[in-house]
């Protein structure tokens, strides 16, 4: 099987025209990362509300796991049986299928971005407001950038979920990798089949890997703790020069 499958990825053939792999890949990423960018603009600022202000945490979280039960098919089928006589052309199948990844992609940022708020040290917020900071101002510079690692890691996840769950999109006649599972089975093409999920498995695993670089770059080193044993000494050495420089006050009896 493993042979069948490297010489089915070998032959040039299979990644060229409009239905090769590379296009395959770049449909299957379009369905993804839009789907992802979506649901991060409703549920990073939900997420941020409900972990800021408290409110609303039960519906959330209830709300979290009603969303990560719906089966996805199931929901595809529903969603083309409602949407579908309301649209006409290829959009009566792209806006069911992109309806179903954005509520599979939700969860995850949802609560990661609630969790990270709600994980503040109470003492930062406290010190925000003795700033003279308002709520806005307080969730802007203080909460996002602590809760940012959280997430990200929501990110993270709801990527690695959407990439995986894109495949449907292959049921409904549209592109992406699931199309080489769909025809796959249809002509009981094994190594294509097989193919597929490969390269599905691959690209999540390479997604997860850039957007683990991007997280290591943009989150402060102060939050995940990287710091290294030089700095520490220099900072350690930094700090006792200046206590050293200090000026002596009098003793007074």
């Amino acid at each position: 099987m493993i042979d069948s499958i490297l010489t089915w990825l070998a032959d040039g053939a299979h990644w060229q025209g409009e239905g090769g792999i590379l296009r395959r890949v770049v449909e299957h990423m379009t369905y993804s990362v839009s789907a992802v960018l979506t649901a991060a603009l409703i549920a990073i600022p939900l997420g941020l509300y409900v972990g800021h202000t408290g409110r609303a945490r039960f519906l959330a979280v209830n709300a979290v796991g009603v969303a990560r039960a719906v089966p996805s098919l199931g929901l595809l089928f529903l969603a083309v049986l409602w949407l579908g006589p309301r649209l006409s052309g290829e959009v009566a199948f792209l806006a069911p299928t992109a309806l179903v990844l954005v509520v599979l992609a939700m969860p995850p940022i949802l609560a990661g971005a609630y969790a990270g708020v709600e994980a503040v040290e109470p003492a930062a917020r406290d010190a925000a407001k003795g700033m003279g900071m308002r709520g806005a101002q307080i969730i802007r510079y203080v909460e996002f950038p602590c809760a940012l690692p959280l997430i990200l890691s929501g990110v993270r996840s709801a990527m690695l979920q959407v990439i995986a769950t894109a495949t449907i999109a292959a049921v409904l006649s549209l592109g992406g990798l699931g199309r080489f599972l769909i025809d796959g089975l249809a002509i009981r093409d094994t190594p294509q089949t097989a193919s597929g999920a490969v390269l599905v498995a691959l690209l999540a695993l390479t997604v997860d890997v850039a957007l683990a670089l991007v997280q290591r770059s943009v989150v402060s080193r102060g939050l995940t703790g990287r710091y290294g044993k030089v700095n520490t000494v220099e900072v350690d050495l930094g700090a006792a020069t200046a206590a050293a420089r200090a000026p002596t006050l009098p003793h007074t009896v």
